[in-house]
C-alpha cells in the first residue's frame, strides 16, 4: 500500500511539473528551450520551489485589501479556532474555506503545486500531517525530502509580531470609559476578511449565474411553481481591487478578477401594524401640508393671491385648478394612509387625533368587531360613520387649516374664504353623496373669496 500511495504522489507531483514545462517551453527556440526544460527536472524544480515558497504565505485576513501599497503584515487565522458569536463572521466558515495568498506574484505557482489533490487532500494537508509516502515521494534522500517539506509548510506561518502600516486602517476604540484619557484607548486595524469575502462571492455568484437558481428564476417570472428555492441579492455594488493587476492584493482577489460585492446596506422598509408617524400628535393636516405635490401648490396659492391679480377668467381658472389640486390631494392622502395602514389602528391608546379624523383615515375600523374591554367606544365609532357628521368636520378643519397658512403669510381671509375652502373639499374629496345634497350652495360662488 505504502509503494502505491508513493507512486501516487509521484505521479501527481511529476504531470503538474510536466505541464508547467510544456506550457513554458511552447514558442521557444531550440537552445533556449533546452535550457529551460533543464529547470524543470523533477528535483531540480522541487528545490527551486522549496526555495520560492519563502517568498508568499497563507492568509485568511489581507492587509493590501485596504491599501495595495501598504506594508504591514497579513494574518492566518483558522476560521474554526476564532470565538462563535451571533454576528456573520468568519468563525462561520468553520473547517471549509479557502486560504488567500499573498506575497510575490511570480512565486503562486508553488501554491498551485501546492494545492494538488491526492486522495481528495491537498499536498500541503499531507506536508502538514508529515506524511511518509509524499516524504518518500518527495526525494530519495530523506534529509532533503524534510527540509524540503519544513519549507512548503512555512506556506501556513504566522508572524510572530505582527506589524501596522500607515496606509492601513486604523481606529482608536476607547477601553477606560473615560474619552479625555488619551491613555485610555486601544489603536484597533479591522482587516479584510478575505477568506470570507470569497465563501460569499460564491454564494452570491451561484444565485446570480448558477443553473439551478436559474431555473427557479425562470419559473417566478412565468408565474410557475417549482420545487427549488429562489435566491436574490439585490442592490449589490462591486468594488474592484487592484485595478488592472488583481494579483497584487491577493492570489483569492485575482480569482475573482478584483470583484468583491457589497451588499446593500439601506435601512428596512418597515411593514407595521403600529402607525408611528399618527401617534401622539393631534391633527394629520401638518402630515399632510408635507404629502406629495402639497408643499407646492401652497406656495402656488399664495403666490398667487399675493399678486392681487385682476378679476379676470384667467385669474379665475388659476385659481380653480390649484383649489381643485389641493382638494383632490387631500382626497389622496386619506386613500393612501387606507391602503398603508391596517384597519383599527386608531384604537391605539396613542392615538390622540380627533374623533372626525379616526373616522376619515381609518373608516374600517367601523366593520370590525367591538372589542370586549372596548364595548361601548367601539359601537359609538360604528354609530359616528353611520350618521356621516365627520365629512363636514374635516372639511371644516382643511378650511381652518388653509386659512391659518394663508394668515401666516399676511393673507386677509376670513369667514368666506373658511367656507369656500371646505366646500371645495367636500367637492373635491368626494364625501358621501348625502353630506353633498346637504351642502348649501352659494349664491355667488365667485364673490367668496375676494383675493381675485
Amino acid at each position: 500500500m505504502g509503494h502505491e500511495r508513493k507512486t501516487a504522489f509521484l505521479n501527481a507531483i511529476s504531470a503538474f511539473i510536466d505541464e508547467r514545462r510544456e506550457t513554458k517551453l511552447k514558442g521557444l527556440k531550440e537552445d533556449a528551450a533546452v535550457e529551460a526544460a533543464a529547470k524543470y527536472d523533477y528535483s531540480t524544480w522541487l528545490a527551486d520551489a522549496a526555495r520560492r515558497v519563502s517568498q508568499i504565505q497563507a492568509v485568511t485576513h489581507v492587509l493590501k485589501a485596504t491599501h495595495p501599497d501598504a506594508r504591514g503584515s497579513s494574518l492566518y487565522i483558522r476560521p474554526q479556532g476564532l470565538p462563535t458569536h451571533s454576528e456573520i463572521g468568519s468563525h462561520l466558515l468553520g473547517e471549509h474555506y479557502d486560504d488567500d495568498i499573498v506575497g510575490n506574484a511570480a512565486a503562486l505557482d508553488v501554491y498551485k503545486f501546492l494545492k494538488i489533490e491526492v486522495e481528495g487532500r491537498r499536498l500541503l494537508d499531507w506536508l502538514q500531517a508529515d506524511d511518509s509516502d509524499l516524504l518518500a515521494a518527495l526525494h530519495p534522500d530523506s534529509e532533503i525530502a524534510k527540509q524540503w517539506a519544513s519549507a512548503f509548510k512555512g506556506l501556513l506561518r504566522s508572524s510572530d509580531k505582527p506589524a501596522s502600516h500607515t496606509l492601513a486602517k486604523q481606529l482608536y476604540w476607547c477601553v477606560s470609559g473615560e474619552p479625555a484619557d488619551d491613555s485610555g484607548y486601544h489603536l484597533l486595524q479591522p482587516m479584510f476578511a478575505s477568506s470570507l469575502a470569497h465563501t460569499v462571492h460564491q454564494e452570491i455568484n451561484e444565485a446570480r449565474f448558477g443553473e439551478r437558481n436559474k431555473l427557479a428564476r425562470q419559473a417566478k417570472r412565468d408565474k410557475k411553481s417549482h420545487d427549488d428555492t429562489y435566491r436574490d441579492y439585490r442592490d449589490l455594488v462591486v468594488r474592484k481591487l487592484g485595478g488592472t493587476k488583481p494579483q497584487n492584493i491577493s492570489q483569492l482577489n485575482s480569482e475573482r478578477g478584483g470583484v468583491n460585492y457589497l451588499l446593500a446596506s439601506l435601512p428596512p422598509s418597515w411593514q407595521h401594524n403600529r402607525p408611528r408617524h399618527l401617534l401622539f400628535i393631534d391633527s394629520t393636516l401638518p402630515r399632510f401640508a408635507r404629502f406629495e405635490e402639497v408643499p407646492e401648490l401652497l406656495q402656488a396659492l399664495i403666490a398667487l393671491l399675493k399678486s392681487n391679480p385682476s378679476a379676470t377668467l384667467e385669474t379665475r381658472h388659476k385659481r380653480k385648478r390649484i383649489e381643485r389640486a389641493l382638494g383632490e390631494s387631500l382626497a389622496a392622502f386619506g386613500a393612501t394612509l387606507h391602503a398603508q395602514l391596517q384597519p383599527g389602528w386608531s384604537r391605539d391608546p396613542d392615538c390622540r387625533l380627533p374623533e372626525y379624523e379616526k373616522l376619515w383615515l381609518d373608516p374600517e375600523r367601523a366593520t370590525l368587531p367591538p372589542r370586549v374591554s372596548h364595548l361601548e367606544e367601539d359601537r359609538a365609532f360604528s354609530v359616528a360613520y353611520e350618521q356621516k357628521d365627520w365629512p363636514d368636520q374635516v372639511a371644516h378643519a382643511f378650511g381652518n387649516w388653509l386659512n391659518a397658512i394663508l394668515r401666516s403669510h399676511d393673507l386677509p381671509v376670513g369667514d368666506a374664504e373658511h367656507a369656500h375652502w371646505a366646500r371645495q373639499a367636500l367637492i373635491d374629496a368626494q364625501w358621501p353623496a348625502t353630506m353633498q345634497r346637504r351642502r348649501v350652495p352659494s349664491a355667488n360662488p365667485e364673490a367668496e373669496v375676494q383675493h381675485g
